[in-house]
Protein backbone atom coordinates (compact mmCIF):
# COMPACT_ATOMS: atom_id res chain seq x y z
CA UNK A 1 0.00 0.00 0.00
CA UNK A 2 1.08 3.57 -0.92
CA UNK A 3 2.43 5.51 2.15
CA UNK A 4 0.59 9.38 2.31
CA UNK A 5 1.86 11.94 4.59
CA UNK A 6 -1.78 13.35 5.87
CA UNK A 7 -2.63 17.03 7.14
CA UNK A 8 -1.50 16.83 10.73
CA UNK A 9 2.24 14.96 9.35
CA UNK A 10 1.51 11.39 10.09
CA UNK A 11 2.68 8.57 7.63
CA UNK A 12 -0.51 6.63 6.42
CA UNK A 13 -0.60 2.97 4.38
CA UNK A 14 -3.62 3.83 2.56
CA UNK A 15 -5.17 1.39 0.30
CA UNK A 16 -4.57 1.95 -3.94
CA UNK A 17 -8.67 2.17 -4.30
CA UNK A 18 -10.64 2.23 -0.66
CA UNK A 19 -14.21 0.45 -0.97
CA UNK A 20 -14.87 0.61 2.19
CA UNK A 21 -14.67 4.04 4.25
CA UNK A 22 -15.71 5.44 7.23
CA UNK A 23 -15.90 9.61 7.66
CA UNK A 24 -15.94 10.94 10.82
CA UNK A 25 -16.59 14.25 9.94
CA UNK A 26 -19.88 15.59 8.49
CA UNK A 27 -17.71 18.13 5.90
CA UNK A 28 -15.52 15.09 4.67
CA UNK A 29 -18.66 13.13 3.68
CA UNK A 30 -20.44 15.88 1.80
CA UNK A 31 -17.06 16.20 0.01
CA UNK A 32 -16.55 12.55 -0.49
CA UNK A 33 -19.97 12.47 -1.75
CA UNK A 34 -19.59 15.03 -4.02
CA UNK A 35 -16.40 13.25 -5.60
CA UNK A 36 -18.90 10.38 -6.75
CA UNK A 37 -17.54 8.02 -4.20
CA UNK A 38 -20.92 7.87 -2.00
CA UNK A 39 -21.43 4.09 -2.31
CA UNK A 40 -18.26 3.44 -0.78
CA UNK A 41 -18.99 4.94 2.34
CA UNK A 42 -19.55 2.38 4.86
CA UNK A 43 -20.21 4.64 8.13
CA UNK A 44 -21.13 8.10 9.08
CA UNK A 45 -21.46 9.91 12.23
CA UNK A 46 -24.64 11.14 13.22
CA UNK A 47 -23.96 14.84 12.45
CA UNK A 48 -22.76 13.66 8.86
CA UNK A 49 -26.77 14.67 7.77
CA UNK A 50 -25.38 15.75 4.46
CA UNK A 51 -26.39 14.63 1.61
CA UNK A 52 -30.18 13.25 2.66
CA UNK A 53 -29.42 9.76 0.80
CA UNK A 54 -26.17 9.09 2.74
CA UNK A 55 -27.88 10.12 6.11
CA UNK A 56 -30.73 7.73 5.61
CA UNK A 57 -29.12 4.73 4.44
CA UNK A 58 -25.17 4.59 5.37
CA UNK A 59 -24.68 2.92 9.15
CA UNK A 60 -23.60 5.83 11.81
CA UNK A 61 -21.01 4.77 14.34
CA UNK A 62 -21.30 7.37 16.91
CA UNK A 63 -20.76 11.14 17.03
CA UNK A 64 -17.71 13.25 16.28
CA UNK A 65 -16.15 12.78 19.56
CA UNK A 66 -17.26 9.34 20.82
CA UNK A 67 -17.11 6.43 18.43
CA UNK A 68 -19.07 3.09 18.57
CA UNK A 69 -16.01 1.02 18.02
CA UNK A 70 -17.29 -1.82 18.24
CA UNK A 71 -19.59 -1.27 15.40
CA UNK A 72 -16.53 0.37 13.38
CA UNK A 73 -14.67 -3.49 13.70
CA UNK A 74 -18.23 -4.73 12.42
CA UNK A 75 -17.99 -2.80 9.14
CA UNK A 76 -14.07 -3.72 8.62
CA UNK A 77 -13.03 -0.40 6.70
CA UNK A 78 -10.00 -0.22 4.96
CA UNK A 79 -9.69 3.52 4.98
CA UNK A 80 -11.02 6.16 8.16
CA UNK A 81 -10.77 9.81 7.50
CA UNK A 82 -11.00 12.20 10.20
CA UNK A 83 -10.36 15.73 11.56
CA UNK A 84 -8.17 16.87 13.91
CA UNK A 85 -10.74 19.51 14.92
CA UNK A 86 -13.62 17.46 15.01
CA UNK A 87 -12.46 14.09 16.12
CA UNK A 88 -9.75 13.36 19.26
CA UNK A 89 -6.83 12.22 19.47
CA UNK A 90 -7.65 9.45 21.77
CA UNK A 91 -10.29 8.28 19.07
CA UNK A 92 -7.13 8.32 16.24
CA UNK A 93 -4.98 6.42 18.58
CA UNK A 94 -7.66 3.84 18.80
CA UNK A 95 -8.25 3.54 15.25
CA UNK A 96 -4.82 3.68 13.96
CA UNK A 97 -4.04 0.26 15.74
CA UNK A 98 -6.41 -1.34 13.48
CA UNK A 99 -6.93 0.40 10.65
CA UNK A 100 -5.67 3.13 8.24
CA UNK A 101 -6.41 6.54 9.29
CA UNK A 102 -6.09 9.45 7.73
CA UNK A 103 -6.49 12.91 9.21
CA UNK A 104 -6.78 16.28 7.83
CA UNK A 105 -6.42 19.76 9.88
CA UNK A 106 -8.93 22.32 8.10
CA UNK A 107 -7.78 25.60 9.59
CA UNK A 108 -8.33 28.18 6.60
CA UNK A 109 -10.41 28.53 3.10
CA UNK A 110 -6.92 27.22 1.64
CA UNK A 111 -6.53 24.37 3.77
CA UNK A 112 -9.99 23.10 2.94
CA UNK A 113 -8.78 23.35 -1.04
CA UNK A 114 -5.63 21.32 0.29
CA UNK A 115 -8.46 18.62 2.15
CA UNK A 116 -10.67 18.19 -1.45
CA UNK A 117 -7.53 17.56 -3.00
CA UNK A 118 -6.28 14.96 -0.61
CA UNK A 119 -10.02 13.02 -0.68
CA UNK A 120 -9.61 12.88 -4.53
CA UNK A 121 -5.91 11.58 -3.86
CA UNK A 122 -7.22 9.12 -1.51
CA UNK A 123 -10.34 8.08 -3.16
CA UNK A 124 -8.25 7.68 -6.98
CA UNK A 125 -10.71 10.94 -7.61
CA UNK A 126 -8.30 13.90 -8.40
CA UNK A 127 -9.67 15.34 -11.71
CA UNK A 128 -13.31 15.48 -9.95
CA UNK A 129 -11.50 17.31 -6.86
CA UNK A 130 -10.08 19.97 -9.33
CA UNK A 131 -13.19 20.41 -10.61
CA UNK A 132 -14.40 21.09 -6.72
CA UNK A 133 -11.95 23.21 -5.86
CA UNK A 134 -12.23 25.16 -8.87
CA UNK A 135 -15.92 25.60 -8.38
CA UNK A 136 -15.20 26.99 -4.38
CA UNK A 137 -13.12 29.11 -5.41
CA UNK A 138 -15.42 30.63 -8.25
CA UNK A 139 -17.89 30.97 -5.43
CA UNK A 140 -16.02 32.65 -3.21
CA UNK A 141 -14.70 34.97 -5.65
CA UNK A 142 -18.37 35.86 -6.18
CA UNK A 143 -18.94 37.19 -2.73
CA UNK A 144 -19.43 40.81 -2.23
CA UNK A 145 -18.03 42.11 0.99
CA UNK A 146 -19.17 44.80 3.70
CA UNK A 147 -16.56 47.53 4.67
CA UNK A 148 -14.90 46.08 7.18
CA UNK A 149 -17.00 46.02 9.38
CA UNK A 150 -16.75 45.15 13.64
CA UNK A 151 -18.74 41.51 14.33
CA UNK A 152 -18.44 38.83 17.01
CA UNK A 153 -20.16 35.11 15.97
CA UNK A 154 -21.50 33.18 18.68
CA UNK A 155 -21.25 29.67 18.43
CA UNK A 156 -22.38 28.22 22.00
CA UNK A 157 -25.53 29.13 24.55
CA UNK A 158 -24.05 28.84 28.69
CA UNK A 159 -21.33 29.34 28.56
CA UNK A 160 -20.91 32.42 25.85
CA UNK A 161 -18.73 31.26 23.37
CA UNK A 162 -17.47 32.34 19.83
CA UNK A 163 -15.21 31.67 17.10
CA UNK A 164 -11.90 33.76 18.11
CA UNK A 165 -8.52 32.73 15.59
CA UNK A 166 -6.98 30.36 13.24
CA UNK A 167 -10.31 28.84 12.49
CA UNK A 168 -12.65 28.12 9.46
CA UNK A 169 -15.12 30.18 10.24
CA UNK A 170 -12.71 33.20 10.88
CA UNK A 171 -11.72 33.06 7.47
CA UNK A 172 -15.21 33.28 6.22
CA UNK A 173 -15.95 36.17 8.06
CA UNK A 174 -12.90 37.63 6.76
CA UNK A 175 -13.81 37.23 3.21
CA UNK A 176 -17.32 38.52 4.23
CA UNK A 177 -15.97 42.23 5.19
CA UNK A 178 -16.47 41.22 9.14
CA UNK A 179 -13.73 41.85 11.42
CA UNK A 180 -14.02 39.82 14.20
CA UNK A 181 -13.65 40.87 17.41
CA UNK A 182 -12.51 38.44 19.32
CA UNK A 183 -9.23 37.00 17.19
CA UNK A 184 -6.45 38.57 20.14
CA UNK A 185 -8.07 35.91 22.39
CA UNK A 186 -5.44 32.87 22.23
CA UNK A 187 -7.76 30.61 22.09
CA UNK A 188 -9.63 29.29 18.73
CA UNK A 189 -13.06 29.16 20.50
CA UNK A 190 -12.79 31.25 23.19
CA UNK A 191 -15.15 31.53 25.94
CA UNK A 192 -16.17 35.31 26.45
CA UNK A 193 -18.01 36.83 29.39
CA UNK A 194 -20.70 39.57 29.27
CA UNK A 195 -18.09 42.55 30.42
CA UNK A 196 -15.76 41.27 27.44
CA UNK A 197 -18.92 41.60 24.77
CA UNK A 198 -19.13 45.02 25.91
CA UNK A 199 -15.70 46.05 25.45
CA UNK A 200 -15.38 44.70 22.21
CA UNK A 201 -18.38 46.19 21.40
CA UNK A 202 -19.02 44.00 17.74
CA UNK A 203 -21.30 46.48 15.37
CA UNK A 204 -22.43 42.89 14.15
CA UNK A 205 -23.53 39.98 15.79
CA UNK A 206 -24.03 36.30 14.32
CA UNK A 207 -25.70 33.86 15.98
CA UNK A 208 -25.00 30.27 14.22
CA UNK A 209 -27.58 27.79 14.34
CA UNK A 210 -25.12 24.88 15.14
CA UNK A 211 -23.22 23.25 17.16
CA UNK A 212 -25.80 25.73 19.98
CA UNK A 213 -29.18 26.29 18.10
CA UNK A 214 -29.55 30.10 18.18
CA UNK A 215 -32.91 31.58 17.78
CA UNK A 216 -35.02 34.11 18.02
CA UNK A 217 -35.17 34.44 21.66
CA UNK A 218 -31.90 34.43 22.66
CA UNK A 219 -31.39 38.06 20.58
CA UNK A 220 -32.95 39.40 23.28
CA UNK A 221 -30.61 37.70 25.97
CA UNK A 222 -27.97 40.01 23.78
CA UNK A 223 -29.74 42.84 23.32
CA UNK A 224 -28.97 43.63 27.28
CA UNK A 225 -25.68 43.32 26.92
CA UNK A 226 -25.08 44.88 23.43
CA UNK A 227 -27.57 47.43 23.18
CA UNK A 228 -26.44 48.39 20.10
CA UNK A 229 -25.18 45.56 18.06
CA UNK A 230 -27.87 44.20 15.22
CA UNK A 231 -27.86 41.00 15.04
CA UNK A 232 -28.59 37.77 12.67
CA UNK A 233 -29.44 34.47 13.17
CA UNK A 234 -27.62 32.83 10.29
CA UNK A 235 -27.03 28.76 9.18
CA UNK A 236 -23.60 28.04 10.45
CA UNK A 237 -23.44 25.69 7.49
CA UNK A 238 -22.22 28.51 5.33
CA UNK A 239 -19.91 29.56 7.65
CA UNK A 240 -18.43 26.02 9.44
CA UNK A 241 -18.76 23.71 6.54
CA UNK A 242 -15.14 23.42 4.89
CA UNK A 243 -14.94 21.90 1.46
CA UNK A 244 -17.58 21.14 -1.57
CA UNK A 245 -20.22 23.20 0.48
CA UNK A 246 -18.17 26.03 -0.25
CA UNK A 247 -19.18 25.66 -3.90
CA UNK A 248 -22.84 27.53 -3.25
CA UNK A 249 -21.76 29.92 -0.02
CA UNK A 250 -22.63 32.98 -2.65
CA UNK A 251 -25.81 32.08 -2.73
CA UNK A 252 -26.77 32.02 1.06
CA UNK A 253 -23.97 34.85 1.47
CA UNK A 254 -24.50 37.62 -0.56
CA UNK A 255 -28.29 38.12 0.49
CA UNK A 256 -26.96 37.99 4.28
CA UNK A 257 -24.68 40.27 3.76
CA UNK A 258 -27.51 42.44 1.78
CA UNK A 259 -29.21 42.41 4.53
CA UNK A 260 -26.67 43.97 6.97
CA UNK A 261 -25.89 46.77 4.15
CA UNK A 262 -29.68 48.13 4.74
CA UNK A 263 -29.60 47.60 8.46
CA UNK A 264 -26.89 49.74 8.42
CA UNK A 265 -27.40 52.39 6.43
Amino acid sequence: MPVLIDMVGREVKVPDFPKRIISLCPSQTLTLADLGVGDRLVGITRFCIHPDEIWRTVKRVGGTKRINYEAILELKPDLIIAEKEENTAEMVYLLEKDFPVFVTDVLDIPTSFEMVEFLGKLTQTETKALQIIQEMKDAIGRINPLPSLECAYFIWRDPWMVAGRNNFINSILEVCGLRNVFTGLPERYPRVQENMMQVANPTIVLLSDEPYPFAENHIEEFRLVLAEADFFLVNGEFFSWYGSRIQTIDGYINPLLNQIRTRQK
